[in-house]
């Protein structure tokens, strides 16, 4: 095991060491943990390969903005996703590729290869196991044609974007790396405009190689077992082991696109909201690549179409009179109200870029008891997600996301969180418009090894935030930010770890409170202390006293009262059900059927009616639908814990949920008599 000291630390304190500085220290520590590393097998070289990676990525991290491609007078956008040409590397060793440099040739010359659909994990579109299973590079290529008029023009950028590739990806164009990016839930891109003029023009090979090795340093961690009884394994076996109980899907899991912005161009933007009586405040902050002086023009546009407001400069604030206020579903007679921010970005040479941004202006703050949205007490009844699903694995696919907004305000579902990894941003920007509060969630899950709570992982976990608070800062259905999901949070270096994630997310969004679920004891909890909600996970009657669903109340009763007590802040009791096998039926109630379920939810709930009446203020059902997990002797054919079947059927338990989330929502009396759905 190589070995780094605290160097990135260091570096992440030190404001005055310039960014070039750093990436060069950053490489040169690199080089000399490759030098003194011992050789390692195939998969374990490749594993270190994504290690290293992970290093040099906190340096060079966050140079620039990653604002959602979207068409305007100035920007075109070009979806290459579809069908692309894919091949696994086979060899025992998952070298083979780089070896042989399958970027610089098409990839069907290099072998045998497949059709896959792009965005699609790879894990369940073939009859093969070794596919579903596959651990190690996976390479996929798709050529493209490049309007000619990107090309030609030579105030054009031409920009390659991935959603989300999991988990560690190399990208090329036309046989030249252009990037890579570790991580698997969240945007990278490239500026391909010179590889496209000095290479062959319009045509464009694009490769990207997706490596889904887990270890200890990555978000979530893993590690790579080798079984070396020979009596009992093949030589060079080895599995994947995690510690999160949903299956690790791979590929590229959201659109590959191709966007233009003019050279000087708006790279990033940022926006801050508050109110004061009937007058909205939007406070931004536009950067502006490629011009030394631009002219920064700001409209902000009702929905009808009235400007509202408008200023000149980068930096300002706007003062919107009769402000419409972004509410959360349920909370308001017109929830979800969203203004639209025109940026215009003129250069000396009179060249234009013009970005619009959705704004929605509301304001979040926590008490010793309450969360509030508008100054309003907000109860989250909501879920927990997966993106998941038949086939497609955690592939971004538009019917399934409009079928399970439509599901959740059915139920009466005001909130989720991004269990266990950011969602995809369309998923945000559905929850904007329809006034769904979110819980955004970075990829912290299983962190259950005290190796991975070393400075490794602690700068690469800083880095993750950096990028998830940059592509969702603007969001007004993200209401909180979540920084894990059941460390092992009792732990010596969890204080330490937890402190610093914590204070670092705050110093980066200073508007949201920040979180991170907790299934730890709550006196021996060395993070808790740092977070601003008291996030906790309970499986009463089920992983703990199973079928003894009698002992729900007085146990949960006195998990609420001890976290309080010992905390003196709000609690949200982020996961509690059980599993339910749909048809299977008993009365009385047993475990796995879906009268269990409902009798579980229901003594739950009890105790939740009680205690939102003093400092619990949201409940969110675990989970919202069925979803994949890897094979184990308690899972039969994945977690059936949902509400719906991964089919997005619903069981008895959809039905009490419903019931109750319309009840809540019509406690606040705010709701007019015919606001029930379809009624939206």
């Amino acid at each position: 095991m190589i070995i780094i000291v605290d160097v990135f630390v260091r570096m992440r304190k030190r404001r005055d060491v310039t960014r070039a500085a750093e990436v060069l220290q950053c490489k040169q520590t690199v080089e000399r943990a490759a030098r003194d590393g011992l050789k390692r097998s195939g998969a374990e070289r490749a594993a270190k390969r994504v290690f290293l990676a992970a290093l040099c990525s906190v340096c060079q991290a966050l140079q620039g903005g990653m604002l959602f491609p979207t068409e305007s007078p100035s920007r075109e956008v070009k979806d290459v996703s579809g069908l692309w040409s894919f091949r696994a590397d086979l060899s025992p060793e998952r070298s083979r590729g780089f070896e042989q440099q399958w970027y610089k040739s098409p990839l069907a010359e290099t072998g045998p290869v497949i059709d896959m659909p792009v965005p699609s994990s790879f894990n369940d579109i073939t009859q093969d196991a070794k596919i579903r299973d596959f651990i190690g590079w996976v390479w996929y290529e798709k050529d493209v044609w490049v309007p000619a008029r990107w090309i030609q023009d030579q105030g054009t950028r031409i920009v390659l974007r991935v959603g989300s590739a999991h988990y560690y990806s190399v990208l090329w164009v036309n046989g030249v790396k252009v990037t890579e990016h570790v991580g698997g839930h969240l945007p990278f891109e490239a500026d391909i405009s010179g590889v496209l003029r000095q290479t062959s023009g319009s045509a464009c090979r694009i490769t990207i190689a997706v490596n889904n090795t887990l270890t200890l340093e990555t978000l979530p961690p893993g590690t790579i077992q080798y079984m070396n009884d020979r009596s009992r394994y093949p030589a060079g076996y080895f599995v994947q082991n995690t510690n999160f109980d949903f299956f690790n899907y791979a590929g590229i899991h959201r659109s590959v696109l191709l966007y233009t912005t003019p050279k000087a161009h708006i790279d990033d933007i940022t926006v801050e909201t508050t109110f004061s009586d009937n007058i909205g405040l939007v406070s931004f902050n536009v950067s502006v690549l490629g011009s030394s002086k631009p002219a920064v023009k700001i409209t902000l546009s009702a929905q009808d179409g009235r400007c509202v407001a408008s200023a000149d400069g980068s930096r300002g604030v706007l003062k919107v009179t009769d402000v419409n206020l972004w509410w959360p579903y349920l909370m308001h007679e017109n929830p979800a109200y969203l203004y639209s921010m025109e940026v215009q970005a003129t250069a000396e040479d009179g060249q234009t870029d013009v970005y619009t941004l959705a704004v929605g202006i509301r304001t979040v703050k926590v008490t010793s008891t309450q969360f509030l949205i508008n100054n309003k007490p907000f109860y989250f009844h909501g879920v927990n997600k997966h993106e998941d699903a038949d086939i497609r694995g955690k592939g971004f696919d538009w019917p399934l996301v409009v079928k399970d907004f439509n599901l959740m305000k059915w139920m009466g579902v005001n909130s989720f969180r991004t269990s266990h990894y950011p969602y995809a941003e369309e998923i945000l920007q559905m929850a904007d418009r329809h006034g769904i509060v979110i819980i955004d969630e970075c990829p912290g899950v299983g962190i259950k090894d005290i190796r991975s709570f070393g400075n490794v992982s602690l700068a690469h976990h800083l880095t993750v935030m950096e990028e998830l608070v940059r592509r969702d800062k603007n969001h007004p259905s993200v209401v909180m930010w979540s920084v894990a999901n059941e460390p092992a949070s009792e732990m010596p270096p969890a204080g330490f770890y937890f402190k610093e994630l914590v204070s670092h997310t705050k110093s980066l969004d200073s508007s949201r409170p920040v979180t991170y679920i907790t299934a730890s004891n709550y006196a021996r909890d060395l993070g808790a202390p740092y977070v601003d909600v008291i996030c906790v996970n309970s499986y009463l009657s089920w992983y703990h006293d199973p079928g003894h669903t009698e002992l729900i109340s007085l146990q949960l009763n006195t998990q609420f009262d001890d976290w309080y007590g010992k905390y003196q802040k709000p609690i949200i009791q982020s996961e509690y059900g059980a599993d339910a096998v749909p048809g299977l039926h008993s009365d009385p109630p047993m475990m796995f059927t879906e009268e269990y379920q409902t009798t579980v939810l229901q003594n739950y709930h009890n105790v939740f009616d009680q205690k939102r009446k003093e400092f619990v203020i949201g409940e969110l059902i675990w989970n919202f639908a069925d979803f994949m997990t890897t094979q184990t002797i308690t899972r039969v054919v994945g977690n059936k814990k949902g509400i719906f079947t991964r089919q997005r059927q619903p069981k008895a338990g959809a039905f009490l949920l419903r019931e109750r989330y319309w009840r809540i929502a019509n406690e606040t009396g705010v709701l007019p008599t015919w606001a029930r759905y379809p009624c939206l």
